[in-house]
Order: structure tokens, then sequence, then C-alpha cells
């Protein structure tokens, strides 16, 4: 038994796969709307210099570990990479101690139902076929599992919300291009490594044409990006109000009675 996170990922293959779509032509639309949303939300913070800033997917090792010759920095950030790490909440503390005090974390990843219509295809083709499932598809964390993990790395602040793109496709394999250009095909480290059989990528097709398919034949494909945003903590930042120390009840903003405790609230007049 071994101690430290699963091994979900191969980073071998991983790496391939990364190394294969460098070479590749094609549109990496996802990167560019990532990098875009990451652009709209650091030009939101008041004006700063940000002199010395670091992208993770540029300094990470096979082992996780981020290698951050100039650290401390104003802001570190990454697109489109978290979603394929073994100890995400390792990497976040890294990145979080990585920051100056008042530093800035960026990231875009992966997430939520991303690639639902791909997992549900090949899971339904797979019991029909052989009679079992093999892992196929990465998971991806949900949104609100990720502003956990922000908060417990120590970020203040800490913010995940989810940008959801429909891509219309018009035939399986543009979609498995647009994957193997971006680097996204299967990864996992119990994947099987035998190449897909006719009769199964056969009722793959037809599972997917027949269940996530337009009137136009075009098939959808759904990619969810979360976007997370936290600080390295800094007496500046604005602070939680203590419990106790508001000026003012909720019943009153809302417009409403307060009830105690035991009370119930007399029924609406018609």
């Amino acid at each position: 038994m071994t101690d430290g996170p699963p091994l979900i990922f191969d980073h071998k293959a991983r790496a391939l796969h990364r190394a294969r779509a460098a070479r590749l032509k094609g549109d990496r639309f996802l990167h560019v709307e990532a990098a875009n949303h990451l652009v709209d939300r650091l030009s939101a913070v008041p004006k700063r210099r940000w002199m010395w800033r670091v992208a993770i997917e540029a300094v990470m090792d096979d082992e996780e570990r981020l290698r951050l010759n100039r650290a401390p920095y104003d802001l570190v950030d990454s697109i489109l990479a978290l979603h394929a790490v073994n100890d995400l909440p390792g990497i976040l503390v890294q990145a979080r101690r990585a920051l100056k005090p008042d530093g800035l974390f960026l990231g875009a990843m992966f997430g939520g139902e991303t690639l639902t219509e791909l997992r549900q295809s090949l899971a339904a083709a797979e019991l029909e076929i052989l009679g079992g499932i093999s892992p196929r598809v990465a998971p991806f964390a949900d949104v609100r599992d990720l502003g956990g993990l922000l908060q417990r790395a120590g970020f203040a602040l800490p913010v995940a919300d989810v940008e959801r793109t429909t891509v219309r496709y018009r035939d399986f394999m543009q979609l498995v291009r647009d994957l193997r250009v971006m680097g996204e095909t299967n990864a996992l480290t119990e994947r099987s490594r035998k190449p897909m059989r006719r009769d199964m990528l056969a009722a793959t097709l037809a599972h997917y044409a027949r269940h996530f398919s337009d009137p136009d034949g075009r098939l959808r494909a759904t990619f969810d990006i979360v976007y997370l945003t936290g600080w390295a903590p800094h007496e500046s930042q604005q602070q939680p109000l203590k419990p106790g120390s508001a000026k003012a009840r909720l019943a009153e903003a809302l417009g409403t009675t307060e009830l105690r405790s035991g009370e119930t609230a007399p029924k609406p007049q018609r």
C-alpha cells in the first residue's frame, strides 16, 4: 500500500498526448476561450503591476511538484491542465505558497458535465457489447467541490464558477479530432490498452446519434470550464464579520416578519 493520492492519470501518456497535440494543426478554441475568460477576470482586479507571473502547466514535473525558482509570485495561473492531475489539493497548496501576500491565483479547468454525452455513449456501448465498463473518460470535479478545495488550500476570498459551452459536431470523428488537438484523449492509468473493436465503435456512434443529436444531425458535446480565483491571505483583505456583530436584522432587510423558534406564521388572507 503506497502513500499519497491515487494515480488516476498516467503522466507519460498525458505527455505523449500533449506532444502529439503540439504537432497537430487545429483550432484549440477552448484554450483560447479559457484564456480570454482569465484575462477578463484579471482586468476586473484593481489596477496593479503583475511583475512576476508563472503558469502552472509550464513548471509541473511528473511528480506534480511545482518548480518555482522565482517564488514568491504576484500571479499564478493555469489554463486547462488541473483537471488531469492526481493530487489537485496538493497542487493548489503549492500554488498558494508560491504567491506573495495578496497575490492572485487564477485557474481554468474542465469540470462538471464535460463530455457527458461521450461518457454515456461509451458506457452504454460497452455494457451492450462487452457486458462491463472500463475507464475511458476522465472524472471531472464539481464546481462546489472545487470551491471547497480552494478554501482548504488556504486561499482567501475563494471563488469557483462554471461556464458551459455546447459544441455541435458534424460527425463523431470531428469530436475525436478536437480532443486529439487539445491533448485530451484517454490518459487514465486503468485505461484499456487494446484498440476499440469495430462493433464497440458502432454501438457508441449509434447511442450518441440516438440520444445526443439535433434535428439537423449534428452531435452535441458539453464542455464545462470551471474558473477558480483565490488570493494569498493579507491583512488588507476584506474580513468576514464576527457572529453577532450585524447592525440590522435580516428580516428587516428582506421586509418580512421574524418568528421566534416554535412560532408559526399567520395564514395568508385571500
